[in-house]
């Protein structure tokens, strides 16, 4: 009897369907779509011309509920690698795919483009919706004004890139508490510590931390003092890279 021979089109299905199959998946998606656009309508229905927030960019006043959202998508992440380690799952993957990388490189595309997809949709939907209410303030704009759609793209790819960052977490560290804490103490707490520290230097690397990175892609008009959306889409990039191929030559060496 024949057998399948295992490419990466059949592995990438497989973890499509791992990850459609799981109700955390849903539930997870549908909670960060949820609170950006609530969250984006709050803020647009409240908001008053010349008030503390009017020289808030115009997207990021209305994307602030991505603070949640990217903690919500890094639990997502965390939950497709070290989940399976909880459950014992991964050793039935990495069974079927002895090679074990292509698994691992699966799950961070499969991840990558579900999170890209959701929160695009979910930023062109509340956008509009929130500028209905904004209509008339200072804040007030449209989808074609400039910088505002590569805005709305950025912040989908950079929450994307930090998913993806957190499923490398989640294979190194394998466990959900302890690689939940790793993303939130190192991930979106530290730089806020470093940045206080009274040195340029510190001051100029923070810009390109991943949390730095991320509100730099998420503004319609980058300040000065941030990162430039090429170069902050870049530097998340490379964060995420670097932990998946750490979490792969670990996965390489050490056992299931």
């Amino acid at each position: 009897m024949s057998t399948l021979a295992i490419t990466p089109s059949r592995v990438l299905r497989s973890e499509w369907h791992k990850l459609w199959t799981v109700r955390s998946t849903w539930i997870t998606l549908a909670l960060a779509s949820a609170l950006t656009i609530g969250i984006g309508l709050a803020i647009a229905a409240t908001y008053e011309s010349g008030g503390g927030d009017a020289d808030v960019d115009t997207v990021l006043l209305v994307l602030l509920g991505m603070q949640f959202t990217s903690i919500i998508m890094g639990v997502l992440g965390i939950l497709v690698t070290a989940g399976e380690h909880s459950t014992g799952m991964i050793r039935s993957s990495m069974t079927a795919v002895p090679r074990r990388l292509p698994v691992l490189w699966s799950k961070a595309a499969v991840l990558g483009a579900v999170t890209f997809t959701v929160v695009l949709a979910t930023n062109f939907i509340t956008f509009p919706l929130a500028q209905t209410l904004l209509s008339g303030t200072d804040q007030e704009a449209s989808l074609g004004d400039p910088g505002i759609a590569r805005a709305l793209v950025g912040n989908a790819a950079g929450l994307a890139l930090l998913g993806v960052m957190a499923l490398a977490l989640g294979a190194l560290i394998r466990s959900v508490p302890g690689s939940i804490g790793a993303f939130i103490g190192g991930v979106l707490v530290l730089p806020e510590i470093l940045s206080a520290l009274p040195y340029d230097v510190i001051e100029d690397a923070v810009r390109y931390f991943p949390v730095g990175a991320l509100d730099s892609l998420t503004h319609a008009h980058t300040p000065t003092d941030m990162a430039s959306p090429g170069a902050a889409l870049l530097a998340l990039s490379l964060w995420a890279a670097g932990t998946l191929a750490a979490a792969g030559l670990l996965l390489r060496r050490r056992d299931v």
